[in-house]
């Protein structure tokens, strides 16, 4: 999140009292990361400010809505992780059988 200026900007007006709802198409819109999620809905709950993403049907106002979120995120970054690793698994695979990918990572260069 601190790479992302328009987002930044929007966190202070929320601590400045300009704003009270964050609207958001999807979740993973905002972030992709549980441990970024968990800070920004600690800093939300600290300026009495609330997320609302559309297309998820998430709305922090309640304690299930809080709840949701964080079940949505978890589940995401468990995604994200699985493809990765299926990914490197797959990589390692196809270069083990002799068929190198053009543009490899280094980590998975083939060694001379």
């Amino acid at each position: 999140m601190a790479n992302r200026p328009a987002f930044q900007q929007m966190l202070e007006d929320m601590k400045a009292s300009k704003i009270n709802y964050i609207v958001a198409y999807k979740l993973d819109r905002v972030t992709r990361s549980v441990r970024d999620l968990e800070v920004l809905i600690s800093e939300l709950e600290k300026h009495n400010c609330y997320l609302i993403c559309d297309r998820d049907d998430v709305n922090t106002s309640s304690a299930n809505g809080r709840f949701f979120v964080r079940m949505l995120t978890v589940l995401s970054q468990l995604e994200i992780e699985i493809v990765s690793e299926r990914t490197k698994f797959g990589m390692t695979g196809a270069i083990k059988s002799g068929h190198v990918p053009r543009n490899l990572p280094i980590r998975l260069q083939k060694r001379k």
